[in-house]
């Protein structure tokens, strides 16, 4: 070939001339052309790649122009805006073409000339091809593939971790471009900005994707080269792939799961130790980072600084994430995949979720209680002598550490460098703390559970404890001071005396007024003939006692307004 594409650039009297002037010895040159004893061809373009080349036995499509030495033309494909579409090396062309055919890659450009004997000949075609006509062809191949093709696959993309990958019946979303074979690009999911989602293997799909997918890992990226007789055949799909196209899929792989998937949990860090699990019914305080199998993010309670709070086993939540919050342990890690069927199925939410897809959860539990769940009370020390334990009523004084579940600190006593004093029984503290002090002793110590509905509710303490969590108390006994019998604020420690209203009266004028009550009753209390309530303001006890005494409500107490409260049917000085 390349002594006859020589012979044609340098020919004739133009050999003869080559020391002198170009314009020179083609003007003085007027000796017709030596006759083609074979095709000539130049490559006027060769594509970087070449990944197959032409042989006999394979089938071709290839645009032309068909042109005469003086570029007359008579024939075109791009004229029929139709490729033409042969075997090669079969005699379904004219020998000179079949020859010039061979080793062209797809996308490479020959301009071939062949001499007659190996076209048309003596006898020509026609009108349109004389005796003796050596023609020009200006090839450009298209695409190449052979009968006994199959579905070729390159991987150029492999995830680090392949825990499954595509068999037969599974349903995958993936995205792809498809182009022919010389790079035109006929579709993408791409610019839908959706995904391709179906099933593999079950005739859903053109054969060669679905051979082409098997064995594919979420994340893997792959290049699926499919002949026509497993993609859209000898009739194109009548649009944008035309018949017996070879198709290009570059294909990256999202999602993969089977209709028979159910949950599954990988545990990530389970606590040394777990006294209790999750059952259906409990509530549960949790995070999570949400999304799908190949990474995209969806969704994180970390990022609304908040845990999700719910109940599981009672369909509050997706059937996957019920499932799968089912037996953790207070600090438990675990992820959660759960299959579209067990999410949120063909639809998705919206924006955030596509449809059929696979999520994954990556959870931390908080902390979960039961809403049958009493305060759970752990003595861990108790002195020797333990006889006055606390009861309804009593003062007392305690110190505490406060934390959650998870042991996230809330706050300590300790800190302040006092102790913490309530009255018990007098609402001052949450019912779990009431609960958890009673029947202590001085210098005793306990460990306290709290369910939410006996601490600060599903509102919790804005800033300091989350709404419906459990709270841990470590608490011990400090100091107490025995109350007053329920009912009373005020008790005498003797017998009262019978003259009391005259004893109040300090002036004698046969009424009380407010000021005389009050030093009447603190003088008591300090010469310890009486007792008011402990841990209440003493003077707003005694004011409230003078005003249940002053019945008309005129500032002051006669003889007859005063009564005893044992003289009392219905009675409370508060």
């Amino acid at each position: 070939t390349e002594t006859a594409n020589r012979s044609r650039e340098i020919s004739g009297c133009v050999h003869g001339m080559i020391y002198l002037a170009v314009l020179v010895a083609f003007a003085a040159c007027d000796a017709p052309p030596v006759p083609l004893d074979d095709i000539v061809f130049e490559k006027t373009f060769v594509p970087e790649q070449c990944v197959r080349a032409v042989k006999v036995g394979d089938y071709v499509r290839y645009h032309y122009n068909g042109m005469f030495p003086d570029g007359k033309k008579f024939d075109s494909s791009y004229d029929r805006s139709s490729t033409y579409n042969v075997y090669v090396g079969k005699k379904q062309l004219i020998e000179g073409m079949d020859r010039a055919l061979v080793g062209m890659c797809v996308n490479e450009r020959r301009l071939v000339k062949i001499p007659p004997q190996l076209a048309y000949g003596k006898e020509g075609y026609g009108d349109v091809i004389p005796s003796d006509a050596i023609l020009h062809f200006d090839v450009l191949l298209l695409d190449v593939w052979n009968p006994d093709d199959g579905v070729q696959m390159k991987t150029y993309y492999t995830p680090e971790n392949c825990s499954r990958k595509v068999e037969v019946s599974d349903y995958v979303r993936y995205h792809y471009n498809g182009t022919l074979l010389d790079g035109t690009l006929f579709d993408s999911s791409h610019t839908r900005m959706r995904t391709y989602d179906t099933y593999v293997g079950i005739g859903w799909l053109i054969a060669g994707m679905d051979q082409g997918l098997l064995g594919m890992c979420v994340g893997e990226k792959r290049i699926i080269t499919m002949p026509p007789s497993l993609g859209y055949g000898s009739n194109g799909d009548g649009s944008d792939i035309p018949q017996q196209a070879s198709l290009v899929f570059d294909v990256v792989l999202l999602d993969l799961h089977n209709p028979k998937d159910g949950v599954s949990i990988i545990n990530q860090d389970i606590p040394q130790h777990c006294h209790r699990k999750s059952v259906a019914g409990d509530f549960i305080r949790y995070h999570y980072n949400g999304s799908l199998l190949d990474g995209t993010f969806f969704d994180s309670s970390y990022s609304r600084n908040r845990t999700y709070d719910t109940y599981v086993g009672k369909g509050y939540v997706i059937g996957g994430m019920d499932e799968g919050l089912i037996g953790v342990c207070i600090g438990e890690k675990r992820r959660i995949i759960i299959p579209p069927h067990l999410g949120y199925g063909e639809e998705g939410t919206g924006t955030k979720i596509p449809g059929s897809a696979v999520l994954v959860f990556d959870i931390h539990i908080i902390d979960f209680h039961n809403p049958s769940d009493t305060v759970v009370i752990t003595t861990n020390y108790k002195p020797e002598v333990c006889e006055t334990l606390a009861k309804k009523g009593d003062f007392v004084k305690y110190h505490y550490n406060a934390s959650l579940m998870d042991g996230s600190f809330i706050d300590s006593t300790y800190n302040y460098g006092k102790t913490y004093n309530i009255v018990l029984g007098a609402n001052q503290v949450v019912p779990g703390m009431e609960e958890g002090l009673k029947e202590m002793c001085v210098g005793e110590r306990r460990h306290l559970v709290i369910p939410p509905h006996l601490g600060y509710g599903e509102r919790g303490v804005d800033g300091e404890v989350p709404a419906s969590a459990v709270l841990i108390f470590d608490i011990e006994m400090i100091e107490m001071e025995a109350g007053l019998p329920d009912g009373y604020m005020f008790i005498w420690n003797e017998d009262v005396s019978a003259d009391l209203f005259t004893e109040m009266d300090a002036d004698k004028d046969l009424q009380v007024l407010a000021s005389e009550f009050s030093d009447y009753i603190l003088r008591q209390v300090n010469e310890g003939k009486g007792r008011l309530a402990p841990g209440f303001d003493a003077y707003r006890i005694i004011e409230n006692m003078f005003s249940n005494q002053d019945r008309n409500g005129d500032g002051k107490i006669t003889e007859d307004e005063f009564k005893l409260k044992a003289d009392e049917t219905t009675h409370d000085e508060l």
